[in-house]
């Protein structure tokens, strides 16, 4: 895996991450205050340690901000002091196992209580960002991007967009209220790729557009409607490389058009893909079906 300098990709909004934390720890310990019923009975209050954050296999890190967000919730539950978290990496590092990535100090209780929790958020943002990177390294000198999609995880998709762009990759867009997309179910329920345009147009007219072509002629019809960015839709390459052809042809009139491959892609293929000219591939299995990066929270021995 290349260890690159990637662009910053920003931070998580503060407002979501505490409001997530509280969710998976009510999830957790039950509603607020909430309780560990192993943790509280084995464990005194009082005691104090060190915990380390490590990698467990090799991959690259996001997420690592929300532990310090979830120690200082479960403090707050438990009436202990909030352990000090320092994170030793910086999100989009790439580690290998054994890597520190942050030491925690303070009360074990918190510690524990808090480990599951820290873990199932940096862990998920880690496998993604760690899948987003083998296919940023795929891209790279190809001038095509790697996109996400919506097909997020319920509740998550602010930590695993937010992982993708860790990861090297680009966020298409949030949801469905940033960009208008016209898919084939729009097409059919519109009565076509124009009339569905015409419609987006008249009443959201500020808003950018991207449009779905399965086809050579609906991605012509979808640029001479005004589309000026397409969703090429399980095209093979050589299919690819007819329509980027001709609307490239066109640019001169139109002004420049955003084409992305998406459908199907594997790594395999993504030079492939990216070789017909596409500005981007989209890849939906970058939140859908990545694993988790296993990291581990480790008390150190000498408590």
């Amino acid at each position: 895996m290349t260890a690159v300098d990637l662009p910053d990709p920003g931070l998580l909004d503060p407002d979501w991450v505490r409001r997530t934390v509280r969710t998976a720890l009510d999830e957790d310990l039950g509603p607020e205050p909430g309780r560990d019923l192993t943790t509280q009975s084995t464990v005194p209050e009082e005691l104090s340690g060190i915990a380390h954050l490590v990698a467990r296999e090799p991959g690259v890190v996001a997420g690592l901000p929300v532990v310090a967000e979830v120690t200082a919730q479960v403090a707050g539950r438990l009436g202990l002091p909030v352990p000090v978290v320092e994170q030793r990496v910086p999100d989009g590092s790439a580690v290998r196992p054994g890597d520190l990535l942050a030491v925690l100090s303070g009360p074990v209780q918190v510690l524990l209580v808090a480990e599951r929790t820290a873990l199932n958020l940096a862990s998920r943002a880690s496998g993604v960002a760690t899948h987003t990177r083998r296919w940023a390294d795929r891209l790279r000198g190809t001038g095509a991007q790697v996109l996400d999609t919506r097909k997020t995880t319920p509740g998550l998709r602010e930590l695993e967009k937010y992982a993708v762009r860790c990861g090297g990759g680009t966020n298409k867009r949030m949801g469905l209220y940033d960009v208008a997309m016209i898919k084939d179910n729009h097409v059919v329920a519109a009565g076509g790729i124009t009339p569905a345009i015409e419609a987006v147009r008249a009443r959201f007219g500020d808003v950018p557009l991207q449009v779905e072509a399965d086809t050579p002629a609906q991605a012509l019809e979808a640029v001479a409607a005004g589309a000026r960015f397409l969703l090429l839709d399980n095209m093979p390459p050589e299919t690819l490389t007819e329509v980027v052809t001709a609307v490239r042809a066109g640019e001169a009139r139109t002004g420049r058009i955003e084409l992305e491959a998406t459908g199907n892609l594997t790594l395999d293929r993504a030079a492939a893909v990216a070789a017909t000219g596409v500005d981007y591939l989209s890849v939906g299995a970058l939140t859908h079906s990545s694993p988790i990066l296993d990291l581990a929270l480790d008390l150190v021995d000498g408590l």
